[in-house]
């Protein structure tokens, strides 16, 4: 699907508040609401917009036990353990990666117990040769913004 420049500043309105009404949206581009409409469902099923989720705020990201994962994963068995990671919600985010390790998670949980149990359960996924955790212990600076 080509993009143009309304879709991309539908996108960014959005990205900043996915919970913007179709009446707002349209409104703040000076289009009418069915354009707005129109052009959210094309890009609903083009696939460019996946999903609408939760962002949590400053206060709920602190309290969590934050830890990066390094992975070596059996070849060709990249997508069986991706598959298995994305329906695993304290698994935030995977990146592959060039190096001894196959992968890179983002992981965040409520307590040290449950990261314990999810750190199992990931070194338990077939395929998963082997896996490094590196707990976060403080953030000295985020120039991404999230915590």
């Amino acid at each position: 699907m080509i993009k143009d420049d309304l879709d991309n500043r539908i996108l960014s309105t959005l990205s900043a508040d996915a919970r913007t009404s179709i009446s707002t949206l349209a409104r703040g581009l000076g289009i009418a609401r069915t354009t707005a409409q129109a052009r959210l469902e094309r890009l609903e099923r083009s696939g460019t917009i996946a999903g609408y989720t939760l962002k949590l705020g400053t206060i709920a990201r602190l309290g969590r036990i934050r830890a990066t994962v390094l992975l070596q994963v059996e070849p060709r068995s990249t997508a069986g353990v991706v598959s298995r990671l994305k329906a695993m919600p304290e698994v935030e985010v995977v990146h592959t990666s060039s190096g001894r390790f196959d992968m890179i998670l983002e992981l965040a949980s409520a307590t040290t117990t449950a990261m314990d149990q999810v750190l199992d359960i990931i070194g338990g996924i077939p395929g998963v040769r082997s896996s490094e955790s590196l707990i976060h212990l403080s953030t000295k600076f985020n120039r991404a913004g999230a915590i």
